[in-house]
């Protein structure tokens, strides 16, 4: 993840094309080490419906919105559960599509930034995964909440709550799907120069929402996903700063 300026110069001068074909070999590569971690951790969820327990009564303190109600007002209506686990299913990557080849097209001198910040945030999020196996409202009905994509199949865990292959359906702690969502629509505000880039700000809500709707997450889990980010935004701050001081004595 260097930040230098040669490493800045490499990204813009390479051909678009190459840009491209780049960054989805990286990012493949970075995705597949995360999945490998976040399956390791999958072997240590133990506690994990004891943590579901401890975030929801830190959640009933809090005075949060209750998962299951909030669920339940939207059962009855099919057409928009299924649009809700389709939005589950796709959105963490469709919206990573977009951003990187925005970036790496129209505004390359800004990625390797936004590329720093996910990959702490992601970071940061594995940590959690391996110390804070946490299982999800879908898997505690007695949370009052249903798995809108075993109900309408189209879980993309299946019916089965134990973890096979590299799935890992105890990674409930933090949302990586909210902390993607706001630094997305992050990006957009701070580098388009559109007046309609302010639209991105829904784009967030509308991810928490769905993750809640479809019993995915708990309300913390996306609290903690942006506390991740904010993390992942000073430390990536900091290295820029202290990368700059290093360039000013050279």
């Amino acid at each position: 993840m260097a930040g230098g300026s040669e490493s800045r110069s490499a990204v813009e001068q390479r051909r678009p094309l190459w840009r491209l074909l780049h960054e989805a070999a990286v990012l493949g590569g970075l995705w597949l080490l995360y999945t490998l971690g976040r399956a390791l951790a999958g072997r240590r969820t133990g506690h994990a419906s004891g943590h579901a327990s401890q975030v929801w009564s830190v959640e009933r303190d809090l005075h949060l919105p209750d998962e299951g109600r909030v669920q339940r007002a939207v059962l009855h209506w099919s057409w928009l559960v299924h649009a809700a686990n389709d939005y589950y299913k796709f959105e963490h990557f469709l919206g990573l599509v977009v951003v990187t080849v925005w970036l790496l097209l129209w505004r390359p001198s800004r990625y390797l930034w936004f590329r720093r910040v996910l990959v702490l945030t992601t970071a940061i999020g594995l940590v959690l995964h391996l110390t804070y196996p946490l299982a999800p409202p879908r898997l505690r009905p007695d949370f009052g909440v249903v798995d809108t994509g075993v109900r309408y199949g189209e879980s993309v865990y299946g019916g089965n709550p134990r973890n096979h292959g590299l799935l890992n359906q105890y990674a409930a702690m933090p949302s990586l799907h909210v902390a993607w969502a706001v630094l997305f629509a992050l990006t957009v505000v701070l580098v388009s120069r559109s007046r309609w880039r302010w639209l991105a700000v829904g784009y967030p809500a509308v991810t928490t929402y769905v993750v809640v709707v479809t019993g995915n997450h708990y309300w913390l889990d996306g609290i903690v996903g942006i506390a991740a980010l904010c993390l992942a935004l000073l430390m990536s701050t900091g290295r820029s700063l202290e990368l700059a001081r290093l360039r000013t004595r050279g």
